[in-house]
C-alpha cells in the first residue's frame, strides 16, 4: 500500500510539472477546457451554494451561523467570559516553556489570522455593502461575534487529539480529532469523515487558499505597474513561498507572526486615517449601520437583504466552522487544549469584527454609495441588484475608491496590502492542506516535499491563467469541510465543554498559575 501511495504521488507530480507550460499553450482553448471542468463541477458546487428556496440565501452560510449560535449558547457565550484570559494567553503569562508543540499561542493565532484575513477583507466587504448597503455591516459583525464560540471548539479539539512525534513536531487538525473523537465516543464513520475532509481541505487549499490569491494579486499588481504575463508573477510568489514553506510550521510561524501584524497595521492604520480626516461623519455612519440593519434604508431585499449580505461576508471572512484554523492552532506550545480554544476565538473578532468593520466604515463615510437626496435612502443601480455608486465601482475597486477620497495615493498602499494578504493566505493554506496531504498518504520528508512543489506549481498555474470555474469549485470545497467539521462537532462539543469545566474550576482555585518569562 505504502509503495502504491508513492508511486501514486510520483504519478501525480510528473503530471503538474509540465502544468504551468500546458496554461500557457492551452490559453486558446481555455474556454472549451473551463466549460468542460464547469460541467462536471457544477452540480457540486450548486449542492453547496444552493440557497433556501425563494431567497438568495445560501444554506451553508445558515448552517454556519446556527452552528455558531449553538456553541455560543452551549458553552454560555465563552467569548465574551473569558476574553481578557484569551489576551493573557497570547501575551504568553501561561506559557510554559517546556510544553510540547512547536509554536508559540500568538505564532498559532499569526499563522491562522494570515489564512483568513484576505482579499475577502477588501473586495467581499465591498460586495456586501454595496448589495446589502450600511446595515450588512451590523449583521456581519453579530455573525464574527457568533463566530468565536465555533473556533473556540474546533480548536480545542485539535489540540486534545493532535498526534506528537519523538522529534518535536506536530499533526492536527479536523481530521484527527474526527476520528479520534469518534473512536472514543464508540461512534462509527469517523475515518471515513476524516478522510472526506482532508480530501475537501487538499483541493480548498489548492484553489481558493492558492491560484485565487494568485490570481487576484496578479491583477492587483498589473493595474499598478501595467499589464505583464502572469506567470511571471506567479514565479516569483511560488519561489519565496517555497522558501517559506520548506521549513515548515516553525518557519510560517516565523514569517506570520511579522507580516500580519504589519499588514494589520498597514491597512487599520489607512482606515483610521481617512476616518479621523471624516471624524464628523463617524456618528452619522454608525446611524446608518443600525438603521440600515433593520429597515434596510431602500437597498435590495431591504432589512433580509442586508442580513443575508452580512452573514455570508462574515462566513466566507473568518471560516468559523471550517475547520482549517484547527489545524494552525494544532502546533501551539501548551498542555492544556482548552487554552488555544480561548486564543482562536480572538480571530473572528480581529478578521471580522475590526477590519472588516473598518472597511465598511471607511465606504459609508465616503460616501461612495449614493442616496436619495429626497428620501434618505439608497439609490438601487440601473439593474436594481446593488446600490448605484459614485463611479460605478463595486468589489475591490469601490473599497480602493473610498480610501482613495481621502488619500489619493491609497491604490499603492492597496496593492500592497492585497499582495501581502495573498501572500500570508498561501502560506497558512499550504499547511492547511499539508497535514491533510500528509494525514491521507502518511508522514515523512518525500511525502511533504511531493505536496509542497504541487502546491508551488499551482501558484503559477493560478496567476497565468483564468481559472472561473476552477475556483468555484475550490471555494465550494472549502465549504464542503464545514459541512464534515460542524457536523462532527456537534457529536465532540461535549468533550469540549468536560475541558472548559475543568480548566475554568482550576483557574478559579489558582491550580493554573502564570509563569515569568
Amino acid at each position: 500500500m505504502k509503495n502504491l501511495s508513492k508511486i501514486s504521488l510520483l504519478a501525480a507530480l510528473t503530471a503538474l510539472v509540465s502544468s504551468p507550460l500546458a496554461a500557457q499553450e492551452a490559453m486558446g482553448i481555455d474556454e472549451k477546457v473551463n466549460q468542460v471542468f464547469a460541467n462536471l463541477t457544477g452540480p457540486f458546487v450548486g449542492l453547496i451554494f444552493a440557497p433556501f428556496p425563494g431567497t438568495s440565501f445560501p444554506w451553508i452560510v445558515m448552517w454556519l451561523v446556527i452552528a455558531a449560535t449553538i456553541f455560543t449558547l452551549y458553552f454560555g457565550f465563552v467569548q465574551f467570559r473569558f476574553f481578557k484570559h484569551s489576551i493573557q494567553l497570547v501575551k504568553g503569562d501561561f506559557s510554559d516553556p517546556s510544553d510540547a508543540g512547536e509554536v508559540s499561542h500568538f505564532q498559532a493565532l499569526a499563522t491562522a489570522l494570515s489564512g483568513t484575513v484576505g482579499l475577502g477583507n477588501i473586495a467581499g466587504v465591498a460586495v456586501a455593502v454595496g448589495i446589502g448597503g450600511p446595515g450588512a455591516t451590523f449583521w456581519m459583525i453579530l455573525a464574527g461575534l457568533l463566530g468565536m464560540a465555533s473556533k473556540f471548539t474546533e480548536c480545542t479539539l485539535g489540540v486534545k487529539y493532535r498526534n506528537e512525534y519523538p522529534d518535536g513536531t506536530v499533526s492536527g487538525g479536523p481530521m484527527y480529532y474526527i476520528s479520534k473523537g469518534f473512536n472514543e465516543l464508540g461512534l462509527p464513520g469517523g475515518k471515513i469523515l476524516a478522510v472526506l475532509f482532508s480530501v475537501f481541505c487538499i483541493l480548498g487549499a489548492l484553489g481558493g487558499g492558492n491560484m485565487f490569491q494568485a490570481n487576484q494579486a496578479h491583477a492587483q499588481i498589473s493595474g499598478i505597474v501595467g499589464d505583464y504575463p502572469g506567470w511571471i508573477t506567479g514565479i516569483i510568489f511560488a519561489g519565496v513561498v517555497f522558501a517559506v514553506i520548506v521549513g515548515g510550521i516553525k518557519s510560517i510561524a516565523n514569517v506570520t507572526e511579522k507580516v500580519v501584524p504589519f499588514m494589520g497595521i498597514l491597512y487599520v492604520g489607512a482606515a483610521l486615517i481617512i476616518l479621523l480626516v471624516n471624524y464628523d461623519q463617524i456618528g452619522w455612519a454608525f446611524g446608518q449601520i443600525f438603521a440600515g440593519a433593520f429597515t434596510g434604508l431602500g437597498v435590495a431585499g431591504g432589512m433580509v437583504g442586508a442580513l443575508i449580505q452580512g452573514f455570508k461576508r462574515a462566513a466566507f471572512s473568518n471560516e468559523a466552522g471550517v475547520g482549517s484554523a484547527a489545524i494552525a492552532h494544532s502546533a501551539v506550545k501548551t498542555k492544556e487544549p482548552i487554552t488555544e480554544g480561548f486564543v482562536s476565538l480572538l480571530e473572528p473578532l480581529i478578521d471580522t469584527v475590526v477590519i472588516c468593520t473598518m472597511t465598511a466604515l471607511v465606504i459609508v463615510i465616503s460616501q461612495q454609495l449614493i442616496i436619495d437626496p429626497s428620501t434618505g435612502n439608497y439609490m438601487l443601480n440601473e439593474a436594481g441588484s446593488a446600490i448605484a455608486t459614485v463611479d460605478g465601482n463595486s468589489g475591490v475597486s469601490l473599497t480602493s475608491a473610498a480610501f482613495a477620497s481621502g488619500i489619493s495615493w491609497f491604490p499603492y498602499v492597496l496593492a500592497i496590502a492585497v499582495v501581502l494578504f495573498a501572500f500570508s493566505t498561501m502560506i497558512s493554506w499550504s499547511y492547511y492542506g499539508l497535514k491533510a496531504w500528509t494525514y491521507l498518504f502518511g508522514e515523512g520528508k518525500t511525502s511533504e516535499l511531493v505536496f509542497k512543489i504541487i502546491f508551488c506549481i499551482f501558484i503559477v498555474i493560478g496567476a497565468a491563467a483564468s481559472l472561473g470555474p476552477v475556483i468555484d469549485f475550490s471555494d465550494a470545497a472549502i465549504f464542503a469541510m464545514a459541512v464534515v467539521n460542524i457536523f462532527c462537532l456537534y457529536f465532540l462539543m461535549k468533550l469540549v465543554k468536560k475541558e472548559l469545566q475543568s480548566y475554568a474550576a482550576r483557574l478559579q482555585s489558582g491550580e493554573i498559575k502564570k509563569f515569568t518569562h
